[in-house]
């Protein structure tokens, strides 16, 4: 992320150590000049005292070092002070409160000025020797010929020191102010481009109009939602006669033999330069701006792309926000509207059986289990299917996808996530829903259970009938019939237009949070930013950053400088997945000791050389070996010096996919010979089996995830209460749900992990088992 970057003298904190005097009632004080200044400004909007009620919690007292002086001066100019005098006259002060007022005033609420009480009568009673001047203050005190308030302008220079923000909270509200994105890419701001949003549903041609026009322009960039999809258009765009280089975050490919670069670039839309000048740039999935994770890419892509002409691609759902945005830098937005290529058929009739699937059906699960277990009873039925999901290599879901859609291949079934949402091009003739539930993270990093979104089921369903492909019409429906209903009212609805789009904090920011507060860590700086920062929410939202705190919080007692700590919690790996993150941490350490991290440093660790998968969950393990390999080549383009084996770790990855390759194509054994069937397999019989089975029929869209036990246990999820949304549809008894809870709290694992499964298995297995889809 690329911000313009401020002069850093502009957020230098005011000047320390200059006096001016101020009024406390009757009573004058030497006050800094800094302290001042914010007394003043109290009634302003940067003034400490934020709306956000919490926000002093975030501040964590500094350690302030007791005074070493071997000569007390104070004690010459004056008498020996005893400590049970001093502490008396403090605890006085402490009652004072007109003092808690003053203080107030000047920051501190409550509990910080409890902090900073303890901390600086510690100080005092600890120190051999009072500072000179606070010597003779508490000694005329003592006397009675001095009052308790002469201490405050001490007891407020130590708050300052226990406090750094106290001193800097102007400059802190002016770094995160967000409420002016497009002021932070200043290069676009110079030109005056056209924008042209190409709005249409799945399978509409919008793309391929926008990528006529980038292929045949000067120079261009396009910005892709999958590096899937972005190695797709780069291989288009040189099969087209025009040199396009490939860029994501682990990879980069040039297009010229000797490696100059191409005036064509096919990236991932958070490797967009915002600095280099285009003639065209083409930003694809634009709805993807109101993603509580990724939307900040797009938000920074369309605001800071320096290009005379910018396409954007997507859903008419946001051509209201992307109006809105491109008419506050001053631009003009011309809109050219799309239709479906070919027609889109809701079926009358669900699945009902996996007897009943046709050639070129997919079935679209959002469980991982579902997929397994669907993949093994069609295998049973005599049908080969090819399975993609998430987590799976680039180059095993292109051989998965080449597989299905290859007419000389038996293969005609495809099991797959929503992972075919984007980026593949399938020969799908009719999409099957098995579940209209799908898992999804709200803007606080939680996961929720709810029904599919209008714009997800059709960005799904539309996949079904591509254009070009041999299907000319498409098919879509449920596998379950009480499904169905549900999905015809979710694509008949109207698609809910997008109000807001992502922000996220960048580098600089971040390192001018540091400049002013460089005791706190960098998950505390994050929470202290996203507090202080003001955000214009009529048409943006901070992103979700957990992950990126997750990451802070594993490494902060590695010691890194600020700058390599941020890039390495921007690191896109899933937190969920234990062995990725031991080698993160390992990554980190490596680096912290400047040492290099060779690829025979790296074999020992991922098990290398690779033996095929054995068991399914020797394939998990696999999948998550190849996220390593991708976190290495990750860092490597950020830290060239330190991980200099980019290109054999490349090769080896290669070596990777084409084994899960392998695995993936013999799934069936794989499931068989690691006893998946018998202890995690609910057939479709069982599940349709019987009135006490309709329950389970529930449970099929999220076993192997923890949000019906959240059900079970009146857990709020989605828009609602699934639980009373089950009991409200007659699938759910108050008897069933007492004996759901039962049965839950008797098997509860001791890992907190919410895991639905049959018999008992090791609770390594339970984890791994236990996958977030991608």
């Amino acid at each position: 992320m690329q911000t313009a970057r401020p002069a850093i003298a502009h957020y230098i904190p005011l000047i320390r150590g200059s006096w001016s005097v101020m009024s406390l009632g009757r009573r004058l004080y030497y006050m800094p000049i800094a302290v001042t200044q914010i007394y003043e400004l109290h009634t302003q909007v940067f003034l400490w005292k934020s709306e956000k009620n919490d926000v002093s919690s975030l501040f964590m007292p500094v350690k302030v070092l007791r005074n070493a002086d071997d000569i007390s001066v104070g004690e010459e100019l004056s008498s020996k002070l005893k400590k049970e005098d001093i502490l008396k006259i403090l605890n006085q002060f402490h009652k004072r409160p007109q003092i808690r007022k003053l203080s107030e005033e000047n920051g501190l609420d409550n509990r910080l000025f409890e902090q900073a009480f303890i901390s600086f009568r510690k100080f005092c009673m600890d120190s051999e020797n009072l500072p000179t001047d606070l010597h003779i203050i508490v000694s005329d005190v003592i006397h009675g010929s001095g009052h308790v308030d002469d201490i405050v302008p001490f007891f407020l220079k130590h708050a300052h020191q226990v406090f750094p923000h106290l001193e800097c909270m102007e400059e802190l509200k002016k770094i995160s102010d967000l409420r002016l994105p497009a002021n932070w890419y200043p290069e676009a701001r110079s030109i005056i481009r056209k924008i042209i949003f190409h709005a249409g549903p799945t399978n509409s041609g919008k793309t391929y109009h926008a990528l006529e026009r980038f292929i045949t322009a000067e120079s261009g960039i396009y910005c892709s939602p999958l590096k899937l999809l972005a190695g797709e258009v780069q291989e288009k765009t040189n099969s087209r006669g025009t040199p396009c280089d490939l860029v994501t975050g682990e990879e980069r490919k040039n297009a010229n033999p000797d490696g100059t670069p191409a005036r064509h670039i096919a990236c991932t839309v958070e490797m967009a330069p915002t600095n280099i000048p285009y003639k065209v740039a083409v930003i694809d999935e634009i709805q993807m701006i109101r993603d509580f994770g990724r939307g900040w890419a797009w938000t920074r892509a369309l605001l800071g792309l320096v290009a005379e002409e910018i396409h954007i691609c997507g859903e008419a759902a946001a051509l209201n926000l992307i109006k809105q945005m491109v008419n506050e830098v001053g631009e003009e937005m011309e809109i050219r509207r799309y239709e479906r290529l070919t027609k889109l058929t809701i079926e009358d009739g669900a699945l009902g059986s996996l007897d009943n699937v046709e050639q070129g059906d997919c079935i679209v699960c959002f469980s991982k289990n579902d997929i397994f277990s669907i993949s093994l009873q069609l295998e049973r039925r005599g049908h080969k299917c090819a399975v993609i999901y998430g987590a799976l290599p680039p180059g095993t879901k292109l051989a998965q996808a080449n597989k299905f859609n290859d007419p000389l291949n038996p293969c005609k079934i495809l099991v797959s996530t929503d992972a075919i949402g984007m980026g593949l091009n399938l020969s799908i003739r009719r999409i099957i829903f098995y579940s209209v539930m799908k898992p999804s993270m709200n803007e606080k990093g939680e996961k929720e259970m709810d029904n599919l979104t209008t714009s997800q089921a059709l960005q799904i369903a539309g996949r079904a009938g591509r254009y070009g492909t041999q299907f000319d019409e498409g098919f879509v429906t449920t596998f379950h019939a009480e499904d169905l209903p549900v999905l015809k009212e979710i694509m008949s609805r109207p698609v809910q237009p997008i109000t807001a789009a992502g922000l996220h904090p960048t580098a600089d920011q971040i390192e001018l949070f540091a400049y002013n507060l460089p005791h706190a860590t960098l998950a505390n700086l994050i929470d202290i930013f996203l507090s202080l920062s003001q955000v214009n929410t009529a048409s943006y939202f901070m992103c979700n950053i957990e992950d990126f705190k997750f990451l802070a919080d594993m490494i902060q007692h590695v010691q890194l400088p600020l700058r390599a700590r941020y890039v390495f919690c921007c690191a896109p790996i899933n937190r969920k997945i234990p062995f990725v993150c031991s080698m993160f941490l390992k990554f980190a350490r490596q680096y912290s000791h400047n040492d290099l991290l060779t690829f025979e440093w790296l074999k020992t660790s991922i098990g290398w050389p690779f033996n095929p998968p054995q068991t399914i969950m020797d394939l998990v393990h696999l999948e998550a070996v190849f996220d390593v390999l991708d976190l290495y080549l990750w860092l490597s383009y950020r830290f060239l010096d330190l991980f200099p084996d980019a290109e054999h770790v490349r090769m080896i990855q290669r070596e990777l996919d084409k084994i899960i390759q392998e695995g993936v194509y013999s799934i069936t054994s794989l499931l068989q010979t690691g006893e998946f069937e018998k202890d995690q397999v609910v057939t479709e019989e069982q599940q349709l089996s019987g009135h006490n089975e309709d329950i389970r029929n529930k449970s099929r869209h999220i076993r192997g995830n923890d949000v019906f036990v959240k059900a079970a246990s009146s857990v709020s999820i989605g828009k609602g209460q699934l639980t009373q949304q089950l009991l409200d549809k007659g699938l759910l008894t108050h008897q069933m749900l007492e004996q759901l809870q039962k049965e839950w709290e008797e098997g509860g694992n001791s890992s907190g992990r919410k895991i639905v499964t049959k018999g008992k298995k090791s609770q390594r297995e339970l984890q791994s088992r236990d996958v977030v889809l991608k």
